[in-house]
Protein backbone atom coordinates (compact mmCIF):
# COMPACT_ATOMS: atom_id res chain seq x y z
CA UNK A 1 0.00 0.00 0.00
CA UNK A 2 2.79 2.42 0.92
CA UNK A 3 4.57 1.60 -2.35
CA UNK A 4 1.40 2.35 -4.33
CA UNK A 5 0.96 5.70 -2.57
CA UNK A 6 4.63 6.63 -3.16
CA UNK A 7 4.31 5.64 -6.82
CA UNK A 8 1.13 7.69 -7.21
CA UNK A 9 2.82 10.74 -5.67
CA UNK A 10 5.77 10.34 -8.04
CA UNK A 11 3.48 10.06 -11.07
CA UNK A 12 1.54 13.17 -10.02
CA UNK A 13 4.80 15.07 -9.47
CA UNK A 14 6.06 14.04 -12.92
CA UNK A 15 2.81 15.11 -14.59
CA UNK A 16 2.85 18.46 -12.76
CA UNK A 17 6.51 19.16 -13.61
CA UNK A 18 6.16 18.33 -17.30
CA UNK A 19 2.75 20.05 -17.59
CA UNK A 20 3.96 23.26 -15.95
CA UNK A 21 7.15 23.17 -18.05
CA UNK A 22 5.14 22.95 -21.28
CA UNK A 23 2.98 25.87 -20.15
CA UNK A 24 6.08 27.88 -19.29
CA UNK A 25 7.61 27.09 -22.69
CA UNK A 26 4.45 28.30 -24.43
CA UNK A 27 4.56 31.63 -22.64
CA UNK A 28 8.34 31.95 -22.94
CA UNK A 29 7.76 32.33 -26.68
CA UNK A 30 5.11 34.97 -25.98
CA UNK A 31 7.33 36.97 -23.63
CA UNK A 32 10.28 36.68 -26.00
CA UNK A 33 8.25 38.21 -28.82
CA UNK A 34 6.97 40.92 -26.47
CA UNK A 35 10.40 41.75 -25.05
CA UNK A 36 12.13 41.85 -28.42
CA UNK A 37 9.21 43.81 -29.87
CA UNK A 38 9.54 46.48 -27.19
CA UNK A 39 13.31 46.64 -27.63
CA UNK A 40 12.79 47.23 -31.35
CA UNK A 41 9.97 49.76 -30.93
CA UNK A 42 7.17 47.29 -31.80
CA UNK A 43 4.22 45.88 -29.84
CA UNK A 44 4.64 42.15 -30.37
CA UNK A 45 1.56 39.86 -30.35
CA UNK A 46 -1.62 41.82 -29.58
CA UNK A 47 -4.45 40.25 -31.61
CA UNK A 48 -5.21 36.81 -30.14
CA UNK A 49 -6.79 37.18 -26.70
CA UNK A 50 -6.21 40.02 -24.24
CA UNK A 51 -2.94 41.70 -25.27
CA UNK A 52 -2.08 38.62 -27.30
CA UNK A 53 -2.04 36.23 -24.31
CA UNK A 54 -3.60 33.40 -26.34
CA UNK A 55 -1.04 33.68 -29.15
CA UNK A 56 0.98 30.62 -27.96
CA UNK A 57 -2.13 28.43 -28.21
CA UNK A 58 -2.94 29.79 -31.66
CA UNK A 59 0.61 28.93 -32.75
CA UNK A 60 0.26 25.44 -31.29
CA UNK A 61 -3.02 24.79 -33.14
CA UNK A 62 -1.47 26.08 -36.37
CA UNK A 63 1.51 23.73 -35.98
CA UNK A 64 -0.72 20.72 -35.31
CA UNK A 65 -2.84 21.26 -38.43
CA UNK A 66 -0.12 22.30 -40.87
CA UNK A 67 0.77 19.82 -43.60
CA UNK A 68 3.58 17.46 -42.62
CA UNK A 69 5.88 17.58 -45.65
CA UNK A 70 8.52 14.85 -46.03
CA UNK A 71 11.21 15.21 -48.73
CA UNK A 72 10.98 12.43 -51.33
CA UNK A 73 14.67 11.55 -50.96
CA UNK A 74 14.73 11.67 -47.16
CA UNK A 75 15.47 8.65 -44.97
CA UNK A 76 11.92 8.46 -43.60
CA UNK A 77 12.66 6.37 -40.49
CA UNK A 78 15.48 8.61 -39.27
CA UNK A 79 13.57 11.72 -40.37
CA UNK A 80 10.68 10.67 -38.08
CA UNK A 81 12.70 9.71 -35.00
CA UNK A 82 15.15 12.68 -34.97
CA UNK A 83 12.77 15.18 -33.28
CA UNK A 84 11.66 12.48 -30.81
CA UNK A 85 15.28 11.85 -29.76
CA UNK A 86 15.84 15.58 -29.17
CA UNK A 87 12.63 16.14 -27.18
CA UNK A 88 13.03 12.96 -25.11
CA UNK A 89 16.60 13.89 -24.20
CA UNK A 90 15.83 17.41 -22.98
CA UNK A 91 12.62 16.36 -21.21
CA UNK A 92 14.53 13.64 -19.33
CA UNK A 93 16.94 16.27 -17.98
CA UNK A 94 14.05 17.88 -16.10
CA UNK A 95 13.91 14.84 -13.81
CA UNK A 96 17.05 15.84 -11.89
CA UNK A 97 16.34 19.58 -11.52
CA UNK A 98 15.43 20.39 -7.87
CA UNK A 99 12.89 23.23 -7.87
CA UNK A 100 13.07 23.47 -4.07
CA UNK A 101 14.88 21.61 -1.29
CA UNK A 102 14.71 17.89 -2.16
CA UNK A 103 12.26 18.86 -4.88
CA UNK A 104 13.58 16.82 -7.82
CA UNK A 105 11.81 13.90 -9.44
CA UNK A 106 15.05 11.89 -9.21
CA UNK A 107 17.67 13.05 -6.69
CA UNK A 108 20.81 11.68 -8.39
CA UNK A 109 24.26 12.00 -6.84
CA UNK A 110 25.59 12.74 -10.34
CA UNK A 111 22.74 15.00 -11.45
CA UNK A 112 25.02 17.43 -13.30
CA UNK A 113 26.68 14.65 -15.30
CA UNK A 114 23.25 13.24 -16.15
CA UNK A 115 22.19 16.60 -17.62
CA UNK A 116 25.39 16.79 -19.68
CA UNK A 117 24.82 13.24 -20.92
CA UNK A 118 21.26 14.04 -22.03
CA UNK A 119 22.42 17.26 -23.71
CA UNK A 120 25.00 15.31 -25.67
CA UNK A 121 22.40 12.73 -26.66
CA UNK A 122 20.11 15.47 -28.00
CA UNK A 123 22.82 16.47 -30.47
CA UNK A 124 22.55 13.04 -32.08
CA UNK A 125 18.95 13.89 -32.91
CA UNK A 126 20.04 17.14 -34.56
CA UNK A 127 22.78 15.37 -36.56
CA UNK A 128 20.30 12.67 -37.65
CA UNK A 129 17.81 15.36 -38.68
CA UNK A 130 20.45 17.11 -40.78
CA UNK A 131 21.64 13.91 -42.47
CA UNK A 132 18.24 12.23 -43.02
CA UNK A 133 16.72 15.33 -44.66
CA UNK A 134 19.01 14.83 -47.69
CA UNK A 135 19.51 18.60 -47.93
CA UNK A 136 22.84 20.40 -48.00
CA UNK A 137 21.49 23.16 -45.73
CA UNK A 138 20.22 20.64 -43.17
CA UNK A 139 23.44 18.63 -43.32
CA UNK A 140 25.66 21.67 -42.73
CA UNK A 141 23.42 22.73 -39.82
CA UNK A 142 23.76 19.29 -38.22
CA UNK A 143 27.55 19.29 -38.62
CA UNK A 144 27.76 22.77 -37.11
CA UNK A 145 25.69 21.68 -34.11
CA UNK A 146 28.03 18.72 -33.48
CA UNK A 147 31.10 20.97 -33.69
CA UNK A 148 29.52 23.48 -31.30
CA UNK A 149 28.76 20.86 -28.68
CA UNK A 150 32.26 19.37 -28.85
CA UNK A 151 33.70 22.84 -28.28
CA UNK A 152 31.37 24.36 -25.72
CA UNK A 153 30.39 21.36 -23.60
CA UNK A 154 34.08 20.93 -22.78
CA UNK A 155 34.32 24.53 -21.57
CA UNK A 156 31.01 24.24 -19.75
CA UNK A 157 32.02 21.05 -17.93
CA UNK A 158 35.43 22.38 -16.94
CA UNK A 159 33.90 25.66 -15.71
CA UNK A 160 31.61 23.68 -13.39
CA UNK A 161 34.57 21.74 -11.97
CA UNK A 162 35.31 24.76 -9.74
CA UNK A 163 31.79 24.52 -8.32
CA UNK A 164 32.25 20.78 -7.68
CA UNK A 165 35.52 21.46 -5.85
CA UNK A 166 33.88 24.03 -3.60
CA UNK A 167 30.67 22.07 -2.95
CA UNK A 168 32.29 18.65 -2.78
CA UNK A 169 29.40 17.09 -4.69
CA UNK A 170 27.85 16.65 -8.15
CA UNK A 171 24.36 16.54 -6.67
CA UNK A 172 22.45 19.73 -7.54
CA UNK A 173 20.62 19.77 -4.20
CA UNK A 174 23.92 19.52 -2.30
CA UNK A 175 25.47 22.30 -4.43
CA UNK A 176 22.65 24.67 -3.45
CA UNK A 177 22.95 23.78 0.23
CA UNK A 178 26.74 24.30 0.08
CA UNK A 179 26.22 27.81 -1.29
CA UNK A 180 24.11 28.74 1.74
CA UNK A 181 27.24 28.41 3.87
CA UNK A 182 28.99 31.09 1.82
CA UNK A 183 28.87 34.73 3.03
CA UNK A 184 27.18 35.88 -0.21
CA UNK A 185 25.01 32.76 -0.53
CA UNK A 186 26.09 32.06 -4.12
CA UNK A 187 29.10 30.99 -6.18
CA UNK A 188 28.64 33.60 -8.92
CA UNK A 189 31.11 35.89 -7.12
CA UNK A 190 33.65 33.36 -5.82
CA UNK A 191 33.49 31.50 -9.15
CA UNK A 192 33.15 34.60 -11.33
CA UNK A 193 35.41 33.22 -14.08
CA UNK A 194 33.54 29.92 -14.24
CA UNK A 195 30.22 31.76 -14.11
CA UNK A 196 31.05 33.89 -17.17
CA UNK A 197 32.37 30.86 -19.10
CA UNK A 198 29.25 28.85 -18.26
CA UNK A 199 26.89 31.66 -19.32
CA UNK A 200 28.63 32.06 -22.69
CA UNK A 201 28.67 28.29 -23.19
CA UNK A 202 24.95 28.10 -22.35
CA UNK A 203 24.15 30.24 -25.40
CA UNK A 204 26.14 27.90 -27.65
CA UNK A 205 24.69 24.79 -25.99
CA UNK A 206 21.13 25.93 -26.73
CA UNK A 207 21.92 27.26 -30.24
CA UNK A 208 20.79 30.75 -29.31
CA UNK A 209 21.93 34.10 -30.70
CA UNK A 210 24.77 35.03 -31.11
CA UNK A 211 25.72 31.33 -31.45
CA UNK A 212 22.74 30.09 -33.49
CA UNK A 213 24.98 28.86 -36.32
CA UNK A 214 23.21 25.48 -36.76
CA UNK A 215 20.10 27.39 -37.94
CA UNK A 216 21.62 30.63 -39.31
CA UNK A 217 18.68 31.76 -41.46
CA UNK A 218 20.78 34.16 -43.53
CA UNK A 219 23.12 31.33 -44.60
CA UNK A 220 21.32 27.98 -44.25
CA UNK A 221 17.61 28.86 -44.65
CA UNK A 222 16.82 27.17 -41.30
CA UNK A 223 19.75 24.77 -40.95
CA UNK A 224 18.82 21.31 -39.70
CA UNK A 225 15.16 22.43 -39.54
CA UNK A 226 14.94 23.35 -43.23
CA UNK A 227 12.96 20.29 -44.38
CA UNK A 228 10.76 19.99 -41.28
CA UNK A 229 7.25 21.37 -40.98
CA UNK A 230 4.12 21.08 -38.87
CA UNK A 231 4.21 19.00 -35.70
CA UNK A 232 7.79 17.75 -36.14
CA UNK A 233 9.07 21.30 -36.51
CA UNK A 234 7.17 22.21 -33.34
CA UNK A 235 8.95 19.39 -31.46
CA UNK A 236 12.36 20.90 -32.26
CA UNK A 237 11.02 24.30 -31.22
CA UNK A 238 9.78 22.81 -27.94
CA UNK A 239 13.13 21.13 -27.29
CA UNK A 240 15.03 24.40 -27.80
CA UNK A 241 13.01 26.28 -25.20
CA UNK A 242 13.09 23.43 -22.68
CA UNK A 243 16.88 23.32 -23.05
CA UNK A 244 16.93 27.07 -22.37
CA UNK A 245 15.02 26.43 -19.13
CA UNK A 246 17.45 23.67 -18.18
CA UNK A 247 20.49 25.91 -18.74
CA UNK A 248 18.82 28.75 -16.82
CA UNK A 249 18.07 26.29 -13.99
CA UNK A 250 21.67 25.05 -13.99
CA UNK A 251 22.98 28.60 -13.67
CA UNK A 252 20.47 29.27 -10.89
CA UNK A 253 21.38 26.11 -8.98
CA UNK A 254 25.15 26.13 -9.46
CA UNK A 255 25.93 29.85 -9.29
CA UNK A 256 22.95 31.85 -7.94
CA UNK A 257 22.02 29.89 -4.81
CA UNK A 258 19.04 28.01 -6.27
CA UNK A 259 15.85 28.44 -4.27
CA UNK A 260 17.71 30.05 -1.33
CA UNK A 261 18.51 33.69 -0.66
CA UNK A 262 21.84 34.97 0.75
CA UNK A 263 21.90 34.71 4.54
CA UNK A 264 22.77 38.40 5.05
CA UNK A 265 19.74 39.41 2.98
CA UNK A 266 17.39 37.20 5.02
CA UNK A 267 18.82 38.62 8.26
CA UNK A 268 18.35 42.13 6.89
CA UNK A 269 14.76 41.50 5.75
CA UNK A 270 13.46 38.49 7.77
CA UNK A 271 10.06 38.50 6.02
CA UNK A 272 11.73 37.25 2.84
CA UNK A 273 12.15 33.85 4.50
CA UNK A 274 8.36 33.41 4.38
CA UNK A 275 8.38 33.36 0.57
CA UNK A 276 8.44 29.76 -0.77
CA UNK A 277 11.80 28.71 -2.21
CA UNK A 278 10.31 27.78 -5.57
CA UNK A 279 9.31 31.44 -6.05
CA UNK A 280 12.94 32.61 -5.70
CA UNK A 281 14.04 29.76 -7.97
CA UNK A 282 11.63 30.82 -10.74
CA UNK A 283 12.54 34.51 -10.36
CA UNK A 284 16.22 33.68 -10.93
CA UNK A 285 15.43 31.35 -13.84
CA UNK A 286 13.27 33.96 -15.54
CA UNK A 287 15.87 36.65 -14.99
CA UNK A 288 18.27 34.57 -17.07
CA UNK A 289 15.54 33.79 -19.62
CA UNK A 290 15.11 37.55 -20.02
CA UNK A 291 18.86 37.78 -20.57
CA UNK A 292 18.50 35.22 -23.37
CA UNK A 293 15.90 37.46 -25.05
CA UNK A 294 17.93 40.63 -24.46
CA UNK A 295 21.03 39.17 -26.09
CA UNK A 296 19.00 37.99 -29.11
CA UNK A 297 17.68 41.51 -29.62
CA UNK A 298 21.10 43.10 -29.18
CA UNK A 299 23.96 41.06 -30.64
CA UNK A 300 24.66 39.94 -34.22
CA UNK A 301 25.50 36.35 -35.12
CA UNK A 302 29.16 35.27 -35.02
CA UNK A 303 30.86 33.64 -37.98
CA UNK A 304 31.49 29.93 -37.51
CA UNK A 305 35.28 30.33 -37.39
CA UNK A 306 34.86 32.98 -34.70
CA UNK A 307 32.59 30.65 -32.75
CA UNK A 308 35.19 27.87 -32.80
CA UNK A 309 38.02 30.27 -31.93
CA UNK A 310 36.16 31.59 -28.87
CA UNK A 311 35.51 28.05 -27.63
CA UNK A 312 38.95 26.50 -28.15
CA UNK A 313 41.27 29.50 -27.77
CA UNK A 314 39.55 31.44 -24.99
CA UNK A 315 36.87 29.60 -23.01
CA UNK A 316 38.61 26.23 -22.54
CA UNK A 317 41.99 27.73 -21.44
CA UNK A 318 40.24 30.23 -19.14
CA UNK A 319 38.12 27.48 -17.55
CA UNK A 320 41.26 25.38 -16.94
CA UNK A 321 42.92 28.38 -15.27
CA UNK A 322 39.81 28.71 -13.09
CA UNK A 323 40.18 25.10 -11.91
CA UNK A 324 43.83 25.60 -11.06
CA UNK A 325 43.08 28.76 -9.06
CA UNK A 326 40.14 27.15 -7.25
CA UNK A 327 42.08 23.99 -6.38
CA UNK A 328 45.09 26.04 -5.24
CA UNK A 329 43.00 28.30 -2.99
CA UNK A 330 41.11 25.38 -1.49
CA UNK A 331 44.35 23.51 -0.81
CA UNK A 332 45.82 26.60 0.82
CA UNK A 333 42.75 27.10 3.03
CA UNK A 334 42.84 23.45 4.11
CA UNK A 335 46.43 24.00 5.23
Amino acid sequence: MEFAIALLKTVIFVVVVFGVTLLHVAYATYFERKVIGRMQGRLGPIEVGYRGLLQPFADMVKSLFKEDIIPSDADRTLFFIAPIIVVASVMTSLAVIPFFNNGAIADLNIGVLFIFAMASLAVYGIIIAGWSSNSKYSFIGGIRSAAQVISYEIAMGISLAGVFLMAGSLNLNDIVLAQREQPLGMYAVLQAIGFVVFVISAFAETNRTPFDLPEAETELVAGYLTEYSGFRYALFFLAEYISMYIMASMITLCYLGGWALPGFLVRLVPILELVPGIVWFLIKVYAFMFFYFWVRATLPRYRFDQLMAIGWKILIPVSIINIVITAGVKRWLMG
